[in-house]
């Protein structure tokens, strides 16, 4: 199969309004596709099944699975030509314009900052999540280009391309891992704290950005103590996503033989990092005043008790033709940030940061400001 079969398989599936998943791990060359071949509509019920996962922000709602079984697995091991810089930053400036002038939606979300902080300085809770969205009219609203340009641009990032004709079209390329397990060892990325890259690592973070990172680090290895043993948590250190740095610190354990992958789910989603602490009253703060739903913006997503086998197919040994089978070792799910949802012929762009008591929103405002590019930049 050649990358232009592989995407033709792809259109053709949407094309005929068929549910898939087409995705590339960060800092991969192979790009896969699950092609559900009914458009019914199924949900996991205890995070046992194989396939591919895509949960919303809430909690209380299902996670649509794409089974394994009624699916057809596709893949492709290519480099995805690079999209040009150059272009980009053009349209980023238009971008930016045009979100500086939107006064009533900046107003909006300054407004709800301070909320936030108010509550905080009120002791209602730590740390606060709060997003907002903005629509952008697409003059092309091909969903393979658009994700072709995410693969093209954004290498060490999740992206993906999920849709399902009962429940929309998404993509993002999101720079944050959940979880991943193997065996019964699984580790979690605890990942805050924003600012602009400016072509070095070498930066310094403020009490506010470490505050957050703290908060979300240690709501984690808490949550985990009933589920896990032999916690290890990592130095702290800045990693590069998009035009972004954050404050990234890995989480690794291994599940007591009475746990499972749904409980550990359960206890950590939504974290900190998309939520805030602690989680519940905080969720219901978000719920009440951001003003409209997040839907599967900071949910989840990824492979589901997979791992690929490779074995020939009728004696075919060109690696783009073989069949591959699966098995319940491996799960990577990652936090749906970076994302969009595309529908009727606009783009939904989802955007959000940690706030904290020495939150500013102005500044807070500028922080969606710059995490919007990384997804307006393709369009």
């Amino acid at each position: 199969m050649t990358l232009e079969d592989f995407f033709k398989r792809i259109a053709i599936q949407y094309e005929q309004q068929l549910p898939f998943v087409v995705y590339r791990k960060p800092n991969k060359t192979e790009v896969k596709g699950i092609l559900q071949q009914t458009s019914d509509l199924h949900f996991t019920t205890d995070f046992t099944e194989k396939g591919f996962v895509f949960s919303p922000f809430d909690d209380r709602e299902d996670t649509v699975l794409m089974p394994l079984e009624i699916s057809e697995s596709i893949r492709i091991s290519s480099v995805i030509p690079e999209y040009h810089t150059e272009l980009v930053e053009v349209k980023a400036g238009i971008h930016l314009k045009a979100i500086e002038t939107d006064s009533e939606g900046k107003e909006h979300h300054i407004n709800l900052v301070k909320k936030g902080v108010e509550a905080i300085k009120n002791d209602a809770f730590k740390k606060v999540v709060l997003s907002r969205q903005e629509v952008v009219a697409l003059s092309e609203a091909n969903p393979v280009t658009i994700f072709q340009k995410l693969l093209g641009k954004y290498a060490s990032a999740f992206v993906y391309c999920w849709y399902h004709p009962k429940v929309g079209l998404w993509l993002g390329a999101t720079p944050e891992t959940l979880i991943k397990i193997e065996g019964n060892r699984f580790s979690i990325m605890a990942l805050a704290g924003t600012q602009d890259y400016n072509g070095t690592l070498d930066v310094v973070w403020q009490n506010k950005e470490k505050q957050e990172q703290k908060f979300v680090t240690d709501f984690i290895v808490d949550s985990l103590e009933p589920s896990a043993e032999s916690i290890k948590v990592s130095d702290t250190n800045t990693v590069k996503a998009g035009n972004l740095l954050h404050l990234k610190t890995m989480i690794s354990a291994q599940l007591k033989p009475d746990s499972n992958l749904q409980k550990v789910l359960s206890a950590i989603h939504p974290t900190p990092a998309v939520c805030g602490l602690p989680k519940q009253t905080t969720k219901d703060f978000i719920l009440e005043h951001e003003n409209y739903n997040r839907e599967f913006y900071t949910g989840f997503l990824g492979e589901l008790n997979l791992k690929t086998v490779a074995s020939p197919r009728s004696g075919k040994r060109n690696i783009e033709n073989r069949a591959y089978a699966f098995n319940r070792s491996s799960t990577q799910l990652y936090v749906n940030l970076r994302c969009m949802q595309l529908k009727d012929a606009k783009a939904i762009i989802y955007v959000g940061g940690g706030i904290t008591q020495s939150s500013d929103a102005e500044k807070e405002w500028q922080e969606t400001v710059s995490k919007s590019l990384v997804i307006k930049s393709v369009l």
